[in-house]
């Protein structure tokens, strides 16, 4: 695991709640492509529903950072793309089964028109990085 920190507050910018501003580390960089709420065999989870697709998202993503040998302590960035804002307090609450408060990553949330399916309600990307 590489040694991050993370600020909430830079000098001159207004502190973040639900994120960190700026999280810089050393160690070897990886990138995780978005994630939606497929299951293992290929299926969706939770059609209509914003916390299980969440839910479904955030473990997705827990397996790919464990294919790196990281986790969710190393992420530096997640970029969450969501159909509808009103679904960003069901992430926030998947989320944090998995990323405590005093360890949150930068982020972005960028509402699209639309994803790669229809019954996708949102996708989440992570960067992390991890020793060397």
């Amino acid at each position: 695991m590489s040694a991050l920190t993370r600020i909430t507050a830079p000098d001159g910018v207004a502190p973040a709640a639900q994120y960190s501003h700026v999280v810089l580390g050393t160690g070897r960089f990886v990138a995780v492509s978005g994630q939606i709420a497929l299951d293992e065999d290929g299926k969706v989870v939770g059609e209509g529903d914003p916390a299980a697709q969440a839910r479904q998202v955030f473990e997705n993503l827990r397996r790919c950072l464990a294919a790196a040998g990281a986790g969710f302590d190393d992420v530096i960035k997640l970029t969450y793309f969501v159909t509808d804002t009103a679904h960003l307090p069901a992430i926030r609450e998947a989320r944090a089964a998995y990323i405590p408060d005093d360890r949150l990553p930068a982020s972005s949330a960028v509402q699209v028109a639309a994803l790669v399916r229809p019954e996708f309600l949102l996708e989440i990307e992570a960067f992390a990085v991890i020793g060397a």
